[in-house]
């Protein structure tokens, strides 16, 4: 595909997605939820569940994790939502412990997978779907420059990607910061700062996204993108000229969930929102844009979805992720936030 159809595919996937803020939370026939799902994502969903509840008004809250999680912790005196969908599940963790969360016990949901479920009865959240890591690789840049494919992490601490690699921040996407605890928990933290101090001497830039990098790696900006295969998947089968490699030591990953604020005033609304996410026809719909699900179901993955994604994703304790994650975030801009693209 010419790279300036390539560019225009890339611009539409990143149009906005038309978002309505609540100023307080919502009554009997409304809900505010926050959501840190991909704007394309969250406006697929969105429509099936109106298409679902048409007598049940929703107005989105959607930004990314990090903006997300920061709002809720700044508003958690007086929460202004009613519902957190698709919101990293070490996110939901670290707010669960604020005893911001109803439990609730959606309908269905002894059939999902044990993995997604919280193991208290009755749970305060629910697992979705998952989302992991992989490599965008431009193959048509990496020749022109004589850069290898890399096959393993450790590869891209090599002197040919210098200034030829993007991530996201972990402090402000939930992609960005299942890398880096996916390689805390692989390798410890020692070796896993010396890969991070090596990856940075070839960092280009840290986005606030975690499908971006892998949009520039597709028109051609750099040769390297850690992002979500997915977004990888679907770029490839628009016909970007790229390879999705997904490392043979194992990749991070995250889980998307659902939970109720505690503080709702329409606690029968967000239940029936909460059963529809845990539903079939959403885990349906989720497949078709998701790695993994929590509920088997009869959709085809995406196009071009590596088949070795499920067997590489590592055992993932999301506990410690949680407790660790704002040590995690500290050390991390101390040593990097130099590289952050500006905020927009």
């Amino acid at each position: 595909m010419h790279p300036s159809k390539v560019t225009h595919l890339v611009s539409c996937l990143l149009t906005g997605f038309a978002l309505t803020i609540s100023a307080a939370l919502a009554y009997a026939g409304e809900l505010t939820i926050y959501s840190s799902v991909e704007g394309d994502n969250l406006k697929d969903f969105s429509a099936r569940f109106a298409k679902a509840h048409p007598e049940i008004k929703v107005s989105w809250v959607r930004d990314s994790t990090g903006v997300i999680q920061a709002r809720a912790v700044a508003e958690k005196e007086n929460p202004r939502n009613d519902v957190f969908f698709g919101h990293a599940a070490t996110n939901m963790l670290a707010l669960d412990a604020m005893n911001l969360f109803m439990p609730y016990a959606p309908k269905g949901l002894e059939q999902l997978d044990a993995r997604y479920r919280d193991p208290r009865s009755p749970p305060t959240w629910t697992g979705l779907w998952g989302f992991a890591s992989a490599i965008c690789f431009n193959t048509i840049e990496a020749k022109k420059k004589n850069i290898p494919k890399p096959e393993h992490w450790s590869d891209l601490a090599q002197p040919a990607y210098k200034g030829q690699i993007t991530m996201p921040n972990p402090a402000s996407s939930g992609t960005g910061f299942l890398n880096v605890s996916g390689w805390l928990q692989m390798w410890g933290p020692e070796k896993a700062w010396a890969f991070m101090d090596q990856l940075d001497q070839n960092m280009a830039s840290y986005s606030h996204s975690g499908s971006k990098p892998c949009e520039q790696v597709a028109t051609g900006e750099y040769v390297v993108g850690i992002s979500l295969p997915w977004r990888a998947a679907t770029l490839k089968t628009m016909g970007a000229p790229i390879e999705i490699i997904i490392p043979e030591e194992g990749v991070g990953w995250e889980m998307q969930a659902v939970a109720i604020m505690k503080a709702t005033k329409n606690p029968d609304d967000a239940k029936t929102f909460v059963d529809w996410a845990v539903s079939e026809a959403a885990m349906d719909a989720y497949a078709k844009r998701a790695e993994v699900v929590a509920f088997p179901v009869k959709s085809q993955s995406a196009e071009n979805l590596p088949p070795e994604l499920a067997s590489r994703m590592i055992k993932n304790d999301f506990a410690w992720a949680a407790n660790n994650h704002p040590s995690i975030i500290s050390e991390w801009r101390k040593r990097y936030d130099v590289k952050t693209e500006p905020k927009k």
